[in-house]
C-alpha cells in the first residue's frame, strides 16, 4: 500500500511546491512525487496533472517529444492556479530508459513509436494511473481539474469516487523532429490534440 515516505517545501523557478514522496517501501529510491503548489485547498477542485518521468525530454531537452515542455507548463499553470503535479516514475511509458533508447534505435530505421515497443515485445503504452488516483485519495483529494490530453488519463477516474470536474488542456506545439511523434498520439491512442 502506498504512503507518504517524506515531505519538503522546495523552491523552484516557478515558485514554491511542497514535495511528497509516496512508495510502497521506506527504501524505495524511485518514488512517485506529488508537486503541491503553496495554497492549494485540498477540500476545494484541485488542479492536478498527472505526469510520467521523462529523463530525455524533462532534464535533456529532447526535441522527440514535448514532456519538458509539458512539465513546465503545468508548474507555471499549479503556481498560478492552484493545484498539484502527481509525477510518476513510469519512464518511457513505463518501458524504462533502457528500452526506451532501444526503441528509439529502432525509430532511426523508420518504426514509429509504438511500432518500436511492439517489436521490442512491450506494450504500446504500459502505464498505471491508477497508482495516481492512489494517491489523491491518500491526499483526501475529492474534485479535481485535470490537465491532459490523454483519454486514459480521464478513463482511470471512471468510478474512483472521485469527480472530475473538467478536463484542461495541456497542448504544446511540434517542433521539427517530434510532428510524426504527435500524430502518432492522436491516431493511435486518441489523444485529444488540435495542432497536429
Amino acid at each position: 500500500m502506498f504512503r507518504i515516505q517524506a515531505q519538503s517545501d522546495i523552491p523552484t523557478d516557478f515558485g514554491m511546491f511542497t514535495v511528497y514522496a509516496f512508495s510502497e517501501r521506506e527504501d524505495d529510491w524511485s518514488p512517485h512525487l506529488v508537486w503541491v503548489s503553496a495554497g492549494t485547498d485540498f477540500n476545494k477542485t484541485v488542479n492536478v496533472r498527472f505526469h510520467s518521468e521523462c529523463i530525455t525530454g524533462e532534464v535533456f531537452h529532447s526535441k522527440k517529444c514535448e514532456c519538458g515542455q509539458q512539465l513546465d507548463a503545468a508548474m507555471k499553470y499549479m503556481l498560478e492556479h492552484g493545484g498539484m503535479i502527481i509525477y510518476l516514475r513510469q519512464e518511457g511509458r513505463n518501458i524504462g530508459i533502457i528500452n526506451k533508447l532501444r526503441a528509439y534505435a529502432l525509430q532511426e530505421k523508420g518504426f514509429d513509436t509504438v511500432e518500436a515497443n511492439l517489436k521490442l515485445g512491450l506494450p504500446a503504452d504500459g502505464r498505471n494511473f491508477e497508482v495516481a488516483v492512489e494517491m489523491l485519495k491518500i491526499l483526501k483529494v475529492k474534485e479535481i481539474n485535470l490537465l491532459t490530453n490523454n483519454p486514459d488519463k480521464l478513463k482511470s477516474l471512471e468510478n474512483s469516487g472521485i469527480k472530475l470536474n473538467s478536463r484542461i488542456s495541456l497542448e504544446i506545439g511540434a517542433n521539427d523532429v517530434n510532428e510524426s511523434y504527435l500524430t502518432k498520439k492522436k491516431e493511435y491512442f486518441g489523444h485529444l490534440l488540435e495542432k497536429v
